[in-house]
């Protein structure tokens, strides 16, 4: 009784603790704002909310893929994100990963605790040059891409995964494995850009860390019902898909242009690479499929085209506009190979994250190896294309780091939580839908009901 009680009012009394803990943060003064560039922060702010939009374009992305039944479950895990990661940025989050840095590997948590000093002070980072906007701007900014990235997550262990569950796992994934990564890769200290590894707006911190953690919860949750009696799940809504599909794409323009930081040519630039793979994804994928015997569909189409976006965006702001056709299209064709090579397997991640997010990260990291050019970026680097195989080989090993990291920590994370508490729900709770058995919601021929009581709450018919 007393463990059941605990699991109940845990969640709710640490959320209290630290809300009664941040009225005795000390204040400091704002920085002076002549220091920064107000066409900057315009677009920054503007990017930022961009990428959030990106949050609720992802719940409809999964949610239209989805059983009917697990419809609301899919989209709130996506979006719970913004809850729970904003308040752990806040509290911890943006000193792990942009706080000074120990060797490299971490941010010193006690930096910007509860975002302590961060609207006052020098406006740069431990070692970098200094910023044409707040730091307080470029944490919010960042804050977008650590919400979204354990909400791609979601499509591979959608369908049977205990929503508490789920909210540990985003605790755990941005503390022992997002915040590190973006250390890594983003801070003017951390090891892997010492090392020259090359990541424009999130290939390895987002991308393939989602991929490797969407593998990792597909291993460990192992196959739903369905698949295991290779029962085909219809799509519950393919028009959700394809608002999903545009909200994406229009938010990916704040992903990668707003990764420049500035309102200059290298976010034009940005711009153009992110839309122009995205396109030649999409129908590379479509076109693709009908090569090989299949009508060109609207799931492929939006499938490609998120793939193609995917892989542009390690070198957005690296590559040149043409060679993001080429990286889109070679892209969205490998990641359509995977998905059928997965479909022959008993891995059972039911949106194909690994394949599209996992594969088309890595697949954007080696082509930024190929294609970076210094005249799109000076402060880039040549690549294998333009005669310098080394960066090549750097984006490679770079990749496989991240690999390796991702995948053993996340696999280590779900089966932490798993030895906490029952990861997966029964098979009694699965057969009902999780929008019923974790949530006692409903959404049935377009309208929500509450599941205990059948009391209609919203018709839109």
């Amino acid at each position: 009784m007393a463990k059941v009680l605990f699991k109940q009012y845990a969640p709710f009394v640490i959320l209290m603790v630290f809300a009664v803990l941040a009225l005795f943060v000390p204040l400091l003064p704002n920085f002076d704002e002549g220091k920064y560039n107000g066409a900057d922060i315009a677009f920054i702010l503007i990017s930022s909310a961009l990428v959030f939009l990106m949050t609720p374009g992802l719940a409809f992305f999964y949610g239209g893929m989805v059983h009917r039944k697990n419809i609301l479950s899919t989209m709130i895990k996506s979006v719970v994100a913004a809850g729970v990661v904003t308040v752990l940025w806040i509290i911890v989050g943006f000193s792990l990963a942009f706080g000074d840095s120990f060797h490299g590997i971490i941010g010193n948590p006690m930096t910007f605790l509860f975002f302590k000093g961060v609207n006052s002070g020098v406006p740069q980072l431990q070692g970098g040059s200094p910023l044409t906007i707040p730091l307080s701007l470029f944490a919010a900014f960042q804050l977008m891409f650590a919400i979204i990235t354990p909400g791609l997550v979601v499509g591979a262990v959608a369908e049977r995964i205990r929503f508490t569950s789920y909210i540990l796992f985003i605790v755990l994934f941005a503390i022992f494995v997002y915040s590190p990564l973006a250390h890594w890769t983003w801070h003017p200290n951390g090891f892997l850009l010492k090392m020259g590894v090359l990541d424009f707006a999130g290939g390895t911190v987002v991308h393939i860390s989602a991929g490797m953690a969407a593998l990792a919860g597909a291993l460990v949750l192992k196959r739903r019902k369905s698949h295991l009696e290779h029962r085909e799940v219809p799509p519950a809504n393919i028009p959700y898909v394809l608002i999903g599909t545009g909200l994406l794409w229009f938010g990916w323009f704040g992903f990668n242009a707003g990764s420049a930081l500035s309102a200059g040519s290298l976010a034009v630039s940005a711009f153009l690479t992110t839309n122009t793979a995205a396109g030649a994804g999409g129908l590379a994928w479509m076109f693709f499929d009908v090569a090989r015997g299949k009508k060109p569909s609207v799931l492929g189409f939006c499938i490609g085209a998120v793939v193609g976006l995917v892989a542009i965006t390690p070198g957005a702001g690296f590559v040149s506009i043409p060679s993001s056709i080429f990286i889109g299209a070679i892209a969205a064709v490998i990641s359509n190979l995977v998905v059928s090579w997965k479909h022959t397997t008993s891995l059972d991640d039911t949106l194909d994250v690994f394949p599209c997010h996992g594969v088309g990260g890595i697949v954007g990291m080696l082509l930024t190896g190929v294609f970076a050019t210094k005249t799109v970026n000076a402060a880039g680097a040549d690549g294998l294309f333009y005669g310098n195989p080394a960066f090549f080989f750097t984006q490679l090993k770079g990749a496989l780091i991240v690999i390796v990291f991702s995948f053993v920590m996340s696999f280590l994370i779900f089966k932490l939580i798993n030895l906490v508490q029952p990861i997966r729900v029964t098979a009694e709770e699965e057969e009902e839908g999780l929008d019923a058995s974790q949530h006692d919601e409903k959404y049935s021929q377009g309208t929500l009901i509450l599941a205990t009581t059948g009391e209609e709450l919203v018709n839109t018919h």
